[in-house]
């Protein structure tokens, strides 16, 4: 809906600050600005794309009598219920509005109002009576949050990083702990970003600012303990009613609404339940990197109007940094650089889309969560024979068959990191300089999660680990980034708290049953969509990046940014080119690694210069 900027501290110009703060990010709400410049050093600011109640809702927004304020990103489903519980408390509502429902629920409820909201969000509230700063970040991470405690001890905040850049207390500075990680999981996956000093507020959780001292607190969790005794028939009726409830929610708006539309299952229900005018789609032409007929055919059958786009190299490769701008954080997921073309084709329609993000981590849709046939055989050797055998192929140079005994072992804190691996963990120190070979490995930054959940299962442990680190750290990122740069609001919604509550009691089997997955959720797709849609399997968002850096002129354009200055002060460059050329000839398949070290070139060169 809109994006936020903040800070605190006594400093000059503030009113100019936050002006130029704001400006950074009109992008996420060209149809209005306003500030909030106190006289106890809290300075807000807010652009705003217009979506519920056009004639008002300027933030910031202020209680009766002005001693509450707050700056509010995102939809609040549920503010109707909310609002009549709260008049009904005494408080008086001057628009129809969802953010002041978190005006007024705040004075009612402090932060046991967070757990009461249904939607995305993130939010902050200035209380003058307590002196608090406080805010929250939604329940999956679907809008994004920002924070750095600066050297005088005051807080800068906001939707967006870029942002920043224009305090004059924010320190333009390269976390050196961050590009290791990001080599292997291809995405920012601390909560240190990037920028040192610069951190992300987790999903689900709040914090509270106050004296100096920032605190953060988690409000909510999924919890897989409980099972549902229902049928597999039961649970996929339930599941449709739940989806078309929530998706019924997503749609109130009064601005036009259509929703993104691929090949796949996800998109396709979202598509079927909503019945927008309008559905949009992008691809490649080539069919291995291409639904849209199918995309189109879906539309047909439903009577629906579908816009759709062919794009080229050229004209994605042009657009690669402005899409790494955007994104704060270098970000190598190619699927980014089509999903920048399709939210710019969906603007010119629409103000808001429904998309079908979230499904495969709450249903268990990757592939990754499924087991071969083999695997399957050997697992029928007692679990600790198998876990014996891990442990001692740990400890052994590779060898075939390695990584299959370690995966066998059941134990997935010893093999899974989340939906991708780019370069391994000696991979990535072998080819990184100086003090860029510091930083947390995968394990150490997957343990504490999995620590949480050592009771589920194998299959569980990988959702909620993809849950709270490939979900917001990759897919919501990125959705928000590249929607709100063109102005479009995304809504995602399977990632709703009512559907997380059904969906975390389904037994494993309901989900993967040995012939594909997230079969309970296809089963409810396919009493609106037909088989062909309920039960194709899943293809992603596939990008022929590995194509292009084969090609001229894109070969020499990665190869220039790969032996540059800059490009040698972070990795060993020699190396890296060399890797292009084995790639170029195509006997060696490099592309996900040189494009990981190229984004981050790419993001680098545009926060910092050549």
């Amino acid at each position: 809906m809109c994006g936020f900027v903040g800070f605190s501290g006594m400093i000059e110009n503030r009113a100019d600050i936050i002006k130029r703060m704001a400006d950074r990010i009109i992008h996420r709400g060209p149809d209005m600005e306003g500030y909030h410049v106190g006289d106890d050093g809290i300075t807000l600011g807010f652009r705003r794309l217009s979506i519920i109640d056009l004639s008002d809702g300027a933030q910031p927004m202020y209680n009766e009598d002005s001693t509450v304020v707050v700056v509010f990103n995102g939809e609040i489903y549920n503010f109707m219920e909310l609002r009549d519980k709260l008049i009904a408390c005494g408080h008086v509502f001057r628009t129809r509005c969802d953010t002041e429902v978190i005006v007024h629920g705040w004075e009612e409820y402090g932060e046991g109002l967070i757990p009461m909201l249904r939607g995305m969000f993130a939010f902050v509230v200035w209380d003058t009576k307590t002196r608090t700063l406080a805010g929250a970040r939604d329940y999956f991470g679907i809008k994004p949050f920002y924070y750095s405690v600066l050297p005088d001890g005051n807080l800068l905040f906001g939707s967006e990083i870029k942002s920043f850049l224009e305090h004059p207390g924010f320190r333009r500075e390269v976390n050196p702990e961050a590009l290791r990680p990001y080599l292997t999981f291809q995405y920012s996956a601390t909560e240190e970003t990037f920028f040192k000093g610069t951190f992300k507020l987790p999903a689900a959780h709040y914090f509270i600012f106050r004296d100096g001292k920032m605190e953060t607190h988690r409000y909510w969790d999924v919890d897989f303990r409980a099972k549902t005794n229902a049928s597999f028939e039961e649970c996929a009726d339930a599941i449709d009613a739940a989806v078309r409830e929530s998706v019924a929610a997503h749609r109130i708006s009064d601005v036009p609404v259509g929703a993104f539309l691929s090949g796949g299952v996800d998109s396709s229900y979202i598509t079927a339940a909503l019945m927008p005018e309008n559905t949009f789609s992008v691809g490649f032409g080539e069919k291995k990197f291409d639904e849209t007929s199918e995309a189109k055919a879906l539309s047909d059958i439903l009577g629906i109007k579908n816009f759709r786009d062919e794009l080229t190299a050229g004209e994605c490769m042009a657009a690669f940094a402005d899409i790494q701008y955007h994104m704060d954080e270098p970000q190598s997921n190619p699927s980014s650089v089509p999903l920048w073309f399709l939210a710019k084709l969906a603007r010119e329609h629409v103000t808001v889309v429904l998309s079908g993000e979230g499904a495969d981590e709450i249903y268990a849709g990757y592939e990754w969560y499924d087991e071969a046939g083999l695997m399957r055989k050997y697992k029928k050797i007692p679990a600790p024979l198998r876990r014996a055998a891990a442990s001692v192929a740990s400890h052994l140079p590779y060898f075939k068959g390695h990584d299959f005994i370690i995966k066998g072992s059941g134990r997935p804190e010893d093999y899974f990191i989340g939906q991708a691996m780019v370069w391994g963990v000696k991979e990535a120190e072998s080819i990184l300089r100086g003090p860029y070979k510091a930083g947390p490995t995968p394990h150490e930054i997957t343990a504490p999660i999995y620590d949480r959940v050592k009771d589920l299962s194998e299959l569980e442990k990988k959702q909620y680990l993809d849950l709270n680190l490939w979900l917001p750290g990759d897919i919501l990122l990125k959705a928000d980034k590249m929607s709100m740069a063109h102005s479009l609001e995304l809504r995602v919604p399977y990632l709703d708290r009512d559907i997380m509550a059904q969906a975390q009691t389904l037994p494993a089997a309901y989900k993967i049953d040995g012939r594909n997955t997230k079969q309970v959720l296809r089963a409810a797709a396919n009493k609106t969509l037909p088989d062909e849609w309920a039960n194709r399997e899943k293809k992603g968002f596939p990008t022929p990046v590995r194509n292009w850096m084969r090609e001229e002129p894109y070969y020499t354009q990665i190869r220039t940014a790969l032996s540059s200055d800059t490009a040698a002060e972070y990795f060993n460059t020699d190396t890296l080119c060399a890797m292009l050329d084995e790639h170029k000839t195509g006997t060696v398949n490099h592309g996900r690694k040189i494009w990981t070290a190229y984004t981050f070139l790419t993001w680098h060169k545009a926060f910092f210069g050549e």
